[in-house]
């Protein structure tokens, strides 16, 4: 499956390269729900003055400035950019994918006046203010800050037919091929659009999920919907790569921004087919469940011949530590290959795949039990290209050909989407598609 042993990517706060999605703190003041966590702090400090001395200290406490109790709650995402955010940014705590076909008799205009309503939502939402909704809003988040908060917006191939746009329909935008692996529920795949929400606030990815279905109402339902969540932030003692719900180190070997070659794997360049997707990618969709019941029977030591990797520190069996370059040569002292013909690290690298590769954005998922008692539970994938089959494809058939890994998978849902490039100042996102 693309659910590699090191998709995900680990927590950190660091700042981008002026490419209009990195993360930074908003310092403007002013009445907007971003009131952080100043006053709960300015309590909580009173508060255990109070127990702990006396009112004189509490007082003393509660006169000071508010300060937050956390980065957590202040950092921000800018929406404007070449590109747009939630693509390159850290994923984030908590997530949602939601997918919506358009409503009947919902065409082109329709559609265009949505996502200018997304477009301002979502910019108002990211900065940490309450948008101006069509609809009273609920004051979910009205304590806290941007948390990270981003949202990206996508279109199916779907969408291209309902709005008579075919003509400008993307050829990368075809049909995923089928994988024998497969056992799709076609009503949690697809979609006309779609909208990846992430925060490190479960309260704030919640507020910014109702907030653009409600601006959706009469012009789009929704198809379906699944929610994630990943290591909360400042969780572990130094930055680390995520685990994944088999406890796998998930994220080691994702192309970096660093790369030479990354925007040409992730992002279609400008002068690309169609022009109006410069800046963009496409996202493949996968929900896949784990078979947790039966991996957890497996020893430990079978557990990291599956993966290729020790699940201590994520190494490579070949050797060395977590970054170190898996040897795919390198054979133990009775001959064998250190990483088995069949390891997932071994089938999925791009050595395997003519180079192929992908920028894996992902979170895990629960939702509850079936009825045989074993845990729903597994990943939402999430994989990012600048063309799906020469990213996503070629490592799937490769893996539907022998992965040791599928023996404990169902891929059970999967969707494609183009993803356009951000919405620069004055524009909404698509604009150049629909207005084009």
């Amino acid at each position: 499956m693309t659910h590699h042993p090191d998709n995900g990517t680990g927590k950190s706060s660091s700042t981008g390269t002026g490419t209009g999605t990195e993360q930074s703190t908003d310092p403007r003041p002013g009445p907007s729900r971003r009131r952080l966590l100043g006053a709960a702090g300015a309590a909580g400090a009173a508060g255990l003055a109070l127990g702990a001395a006396g009112g004189a200290l509490g007082t003393a406490a509660a006169t000071e400035p508010p300060t937050a109790l956390s980065t957590v709650g202040s950092s921000r995402v800018p929406f404007r950019g070449d590109r747009q955010p939630g693509i390159t940014e850290p994923a984030q705590a908590h997530g949602h994918l939601l997918a919506l076909d358009l409503a009947p008799g919902a065409g082109r205009k329709e559609a265009a006046a949505l996502l200018r309503r997304w477009t301002r939502t979502a910019e108002a939402l990211m900065a940490g203010e309450t948008p101006a909704a069509r609809l009273h809003d609920t004051g979910i988040a009205l304590d806290a800050g941007p948390s990270s908060l981003t949202v990206t917006f996508g279109f199916g191939r779907t969408f291209f037919d309902r709005t008579g746009l075919a003509a400008r329909r993307p050829s990368a935008l075809a049909p995923l091929p089928p994988f024998s692996a497969d056992e799709l529920d076609a009503r949690r795949s697809g979609g006309d659009l779609w909208v990846q929400i992430g925060a490190d606030d479960a309260l704030v990815a919640f507020h910014a999920l109702r907030a653009l279905q409600r601006e959706a109402d009469g012009t789009a339902r929704v198809r379906w919907q699944m929610n994630g969540f990943n290591r909360s932030p400042g969780a572990t003692a130094s930055p680390r790569t995520a685990r994944n719900l088999m406890g796998q180190i998930d994220g080691t070997n994702n192309p970096k921004e660093a790369d030479e070659d990354f925007r040409q794997r992730v992002f279609v360049p400008a002068g690309g087919d169609p022009e109006w997707m410069a800046g963009g990618s496409y996202a493949v969709v996968r929900r896949i469940r784990m078979l947790l019941d039966d991996w957890e029977r497996v020893p430990l030591a079978g557990q990291e011949k599956v993966m290729g990797r020790r699940k201590s520190d994520g190494a490579p069996l070949s050797g060395g530590s977590e970054t170190t370059p898996v040897d795919l040569d390198k054979r133990g002292p009775d001959g064998d290959l250190a990483i088995a013909a069949d390891a997932h690290v071994r089938v999925t690298a791009p050595a395997s795949n003519g180079g192929a590769a992908m920028l894996r954005r992902s979170f895990s998922y629960h939702d509850g039990f079936r009825d045989d008692g074993s845990p729903d539970a597994g990943l939402l994938f999430v994989a990012w290209q600048a063309d799906p089959m020469r990213g996503f494809v070629p490592v799937q058939r490769k893996l539907d050909r022998g992965d040791a890994l599928s023996r404990f998978i169902r891929h059970e849902a999967s969707a494609l989407f183009a993803v356009p490039g951000g919405a620069r100042e004055g524009e909404y996102v698509g604009q150049r598609l629909l207005e084009g």
